[in-house]
């Protein structure tokens, strides 16, 4: 009973707290035509405290859907546009000597942002690629002797295009699972791209103005991590993963010689953590089955590693996962 009196407590904080997500949707709605679940995935990353990795093809939106969130939020955004003469200084800065003070002084990169856009990430070589990464992780960067701690809140989104793959260099699976989520984007609908054209042959794109502020996300971010889990939810979650790595002990023989190696323990985390901010989203203050299986996809989609006999085939990570959530027991 008292239990349940909680849950009433949380659903009416959430409720109030949550007040913002519609405000932040419609203002990039008023700028981004359709992508509603690129949308809703920035806001989990942005909740969550997890950096997000976009695969789409080029003039989908991905720079615009970033810039926007960044000018809703009132914080500090930087581009960074990966090529393969790219330094890991250009990324997080250098030491540069002061000719006034005599003395070497830390110069910061653009990586010192709250969002930080890396545009074509599997443009740049692995050095520059692993120093991103070690500052998504650390949320720190050391440059000469010194330490600097990242702002907070802190978001990557890399972008990558699957259609050019020559000249570029593919992120280790080891580097892709630093990031929470994988958001495949697809080419929006006939009315949505006429929608486009209009919006842009009228002139600029509408202009938003900031509807909260850095600090109300962290707050936010302290709400979201009350969102209650059952531990039926928690063992759900965990069926998940294990059915990634042992597909024959959840009634998936077929899958066993299509898969490598199934998801990490991060995969376990990342699962429940935007399973917590979808719910928030929806103004819930508990998980529930139908969250983890909205964001099933997004969390498992490159921790999947596939054999050459599923590439032979033809069969994706995408399918796979499909397969599971379908086969394993919902609570």
């Amino acid at each position: 009973m008292a239990e349940s009196t909680d849950i009433r407590e949380l659903n009416i904080l959430i409720e109030q707290k949550s007040e913002f997500v519609g405000a932040l949707t419609a203002g990039m709605n008023r700028v981004i035509v359709g992508q509603k679940h690129l949308v809703e995935t920035l806001l989990i990353g942005l909740l969550s405290d997890g950096h997000i990795l976009l695969e789409g093809v080029p003039g989908l939106a991905k720079t615009l859907a970033i810039k926007t969130l960044a000018q809703l939020v009132d914080a500090e955004y930087s581009r960074i546009q990966f090529t393969p003469d790219l330094l890991p200084a250009d990324v997080t800065g250098t030491m540069i000597y002061s000719q006034k003070d005599e003395k070497f002084q830390a110069k910061k990169g653009p990586v010192f942002a709250n969002f930080v856009l890396a545009d074509e990430i599997n443009r740049a070589p692995a050095k520059v690629q692993s120093a991103l990464l070690e500052a998504m992780q650390e949320h720190q960067v050391t440059i000469g002797s010194d330490t600097f701690s990242l702002p907070k809140p802190f978001l990557v989104m890399a972008t990558q295009n699957p259609i050019e793959q020559e000249g570029t260099y593919p992120l280790p699976e080891a580097q892709v699972d630093r990031f929470m989520l994988k958001v495949v984007i697809d080419y929006p609908s006939i009315e949505e791209e006429k929608l486009i054209i209009r919006e842009n042959l009228h002139g600029a794109l509408p202009k938003v103005t900031p509807v909260i502020s850095a600090d109300d996300i962290i707050n936010a971010r302290d709400v979201v991590r009350q969102v209650y889990i059952d531990e039926k939810i928690e063992q759900y979650i965990a069926d998940i993963v294990f059915a990634t790595r042992y597909p024959d002990r959840y009634g998936l023989p077929q899958l066993k010689g299509l898969i490598t190696f199934g998801g990490s323990p991060r995969a376990s985390i990342n699962l429940a953590k935007a399973s917590r901010a979808y719910a928030f989203i929806k103004r819930r203050g508990y998980v529930i089955p139908e969250d983890v299986r909205a964001v099933a996809h997004d969390v498992l989609r490159h921790r999947i590693g596939l054999s050459y006999e599923a590439e032979a085939t033809n069969v994706t990570s995408e399918e796979i996962v499909s397969d599971i959530i379908n086969k394993v027991e919902v609570p």
